[in-house]
C-alpha cells in the first residue's frame, strides 16, 4: 500500500515539474517551434529555387547551342552572357568557354569584363581556377604589356599547378614574339626544368630554344 501511495506521489510531482517547466518555458518552446518550421521552409525553398535555377541554365545553355548551329550568333551570345553572369560554377564556365572558342566576342575589354566576374564571383575548384587565370592570359596576350602579363600569370607560375608549365611557356613565346630572347630562354628553360611534364609541352619549349639559338 505504501508503494502505490509514494509511487502516486512520485506521478504527480513528476507532472507537476514537467507543468511548471512548461508553463515557465512555453513562450521559448513555442518560439523554438516557429523558428525550425520557418527554417525548414526556407530550406526546402532555397533548394527548390536552385534547383529550377540550374534546370533553367542547362536549358538555356542547350537553346545557344542550337542557336549557333542556326547561325543564329547575337541569340546565342545573348543567352551565353546571361548564363555567364549568373554565378553557375558549372554552366557560367562552359558558356565563357564556348564565347572563346567560337569567337563571339570581339571587344577584348568585354572579355576581360566577362573573365573578371567568373574568376571574382564564383568558388571554382582550385584547377578550374587556374585553368580560367590561364585562358585569360592567353587572350590578352595579344595586346597587354609585359608587366600585365606577368602579373596575370604569377598565381600559375608560383604554385604546383598542372597549368603553370603552361603559363611559362606562354611567356617564353610572349617574349619570343617581341625578339626578347634572353627573356624567353628564362622561361622556356623554367618549362623543360618542370617535373612531370607533358611530352608535347617539353617539345614545344625544346623546338624555341632551338630557334634562338639558330638566330
Amino acid at each position: 500500500m505504501n508503494d502505490n501511495l509514494f509511487e502516486a506521489q512520485y506521478n504527480i510531482t513528476k507532472k507537476s515539474k514537467a507543468r511548471i517547466f512548461y508553463e515557465s518555458y512555453r513562450k521559448l518552446i513555442f518560439a523554438s517551434i516557429l523558428i525550425l518550421s520557418a527554417s525548414l521552409i526556407s530550406f526546402g525553398l532555397y533548394i527548390d529555387n536552385k534547383d529550377k535555377k540550374k534546370i533553367l541554365l542547362s536549358e538555356n545553355y542547350v537553346k545557344a547551342q542550337i542557336y549557333l548551329k542556326n547561325k543564329k550568333n547575337n541569340e546565342a551570345l545573348n543567352l551565353l552572357k546571361e548564363i555567364i553572369t549568373s554565378n553557375d560554377t558549372t554552366y557560367s564556365s562552359l558558356s565563357l568557354f564556348i564565347v572563346l572558342n567560337e569567337n563571339l566576342i570581339k571587344d577584348n575589354k568585354e572579355l576581360n569584363i566577362l573573365f573578371d566576374h567568373l574568376l571574382n564571383n564564383n568558388k571554382f575548384d582550385k584547377e578550374l581556377k587556374n585553368l580560367l587565370i590561364y585562358k585569360k592570359a592567353l587572350y590578352i596576350s595579344s595586346y597587354v604589356n609585359e608587366s600585365k602579363l606577368i602579373e596575370d600569370t604569377k598565381t600559375l607560375i608560383q604554385t604546383e599547378s598542372i597549368w603553370r608549365a603552361h603559363a611559362l611557356l606562354l611567356l617564353g613565346d610572349f617574349f619570343y614574339s617581341k625578339s626578347e630572347f634572353i627573356k624567353s630562354k628564362e622561361f622556356y628553360n623554367e618549362v623543360l626544368s618542370t617535373k612531370e611534364l607533358h611530352e608535347s609541352l617539353y617539345n614545344q619549349a625544346k623546338s624555341k630554344l632551338l630557334l634562338i639559338k639558330n638566330d
